[in-house]
């Protein structure tokens, strides 16, 4: 039987090892304690890997060979609970915490979604990791004491994240008398918020493909590529099926633009539908691998005038800012949150 899932109480915390897993990348790091920053980052392939536990074993192999982790927690593009994670946008087995756990001889282990690694990050995040996109700057809020790190809109209220990548994630962050609490959820698997005629017509054929119209088929990194073929398709023209990569580096192509002020458009929307539901007037953050490659476009496409245009509620959705992240692993400093929270009798070495 393995041991219990509890390190002793006092015991000294470093390293802590941390983890934000995709579709397509693993990113592992450790950490000494809960103000340290992410070191030894390195980002595995998934596809190298049968699971989360090897992965985790070799970066382990590697960047910690003498000294075993006393702690650590997994972020997953997923769903968690019920004591199984599941990668949606990965060829591997659905998972159980304890099994990485015991493989990895570990004494405590935590297995979160991605997105709520990244809510949890949002109050670490300073002015220099945010670009706004609209709107003030967002509150990047929050000490225990209240303090505010980049100035709010409104400080202390609820705090949204939303991020098209591999997949599509949003979550949500939540001020208690105790700290944040971060509300993960599956928001990429609502139907897409499609507004336009072309839009319309867009979400017809997702829906025609695919049997469901739901937003992290469009706005995602397949998602792109769907988008350029289904307008396309709409013009009658051959269907070229560019990369993400390849539509985002090509701005100057009248498809490709379509498709990437489509994307925004469709992304603003949604973020306004996230912000709506969750109260999230302290800001809305957007994350996710895609955004920072189409900066320009972003800023200067329909996402903040969909965000906004939620009547009747449009003076509402004014004041709640919205920003783009450029941290290079927030969900790092998520996972390291996570286990402060979880630990918080262990002292850093």
């Amino acid at each position: 039987m393995s041991e219990p899932n509890v390190p002793p109480r006092g015991a000294r915390i470093s390293p802590w090892l941390v983890a934000d897993v995709g579709g397509t990348n693993a990113r592992f790091a450790l950490v000494d304690g809960p103000q340290g920053l992410p070191a030894q980052v390195e980002s595995l392939p998934t596809r190298d890997y049968p699971g989360l536990a090897e992965a985790a074993a070799d970066y382990l192999a590697r960047h910690a060979p003498g000294a075993k982790p006393s702690a650590a927690c997994l972020a997953v593009a997923g769903p968690v609970g019920n004591g199984t994670f599941r990668l949606t946008n990965a060829g591997w087995p659905e998972g159980t915490p304890e099994a990485v756990r015991a493989h990895l001889g570990l004494p405590y282990l935590d297995i979160i979604n991605d997105f709520e690694a990244l809510a949890l990050a949002l109050p670490r995040l300073d002015a220099d990791d945010l670009i706004p996109i609209g709107g003030e700057r967002p509150n990047a809020a929050a000490s225990k004491a209240g303090a505010a790190k980049a100035g709010a809109a409104k400080a202390g209220a609820p705090l949204a994240v939303v991020g098209p990548g591999t997949g599509l994630g949003v979550a949500g962050l939540v001020p208690t008398p105790s700290g944040w609490v971060p509300v993960p959820g599956e928001g990429g698997q609502v139907d897409i918020p499609a507004a336009t005629e072309r839009e319309i017509a867009v979400a017809r054929l997702l829906r025609a493909e695919k049997g469901a119209a739901t937003a992290e088929y469009l706005l995602s990194g397949a998602g792109l590529v769907r988008v350029h073929r289904y307008l396309a398709t709409l013009d009658g023209e051959p269907r070229e099926e560019p990369s993400p990569r390849q539509i985002c580096e090509r701005q100057d192509d009248p498809r490709c633009r379509e498709t990437l002020e489509m994307f925004c458009a469709l992304l603003g929307s949604l973020a306004g539908n996230a912000a709506l539901t969750l109260g999230a007037r302290g800001g809305v953050y957007l994350g996710g691998g895609i955004l920072p490659r189409i900066v320009d476009v972003l800023r200067g496409s329909a996402f903040r005038a969909r965000f906004e245009g939620k009547p009747p509620v449009e003076d509402y959705m004014r004041a709640i800012p919205t920003a783009l992240i450029v941290h290079p692993g927030p969900a790092l400093v998520g996972a390291t949150v996570r286990l402060a929270q979880s630990l918080p009798d262990l002292e850093p070495a």
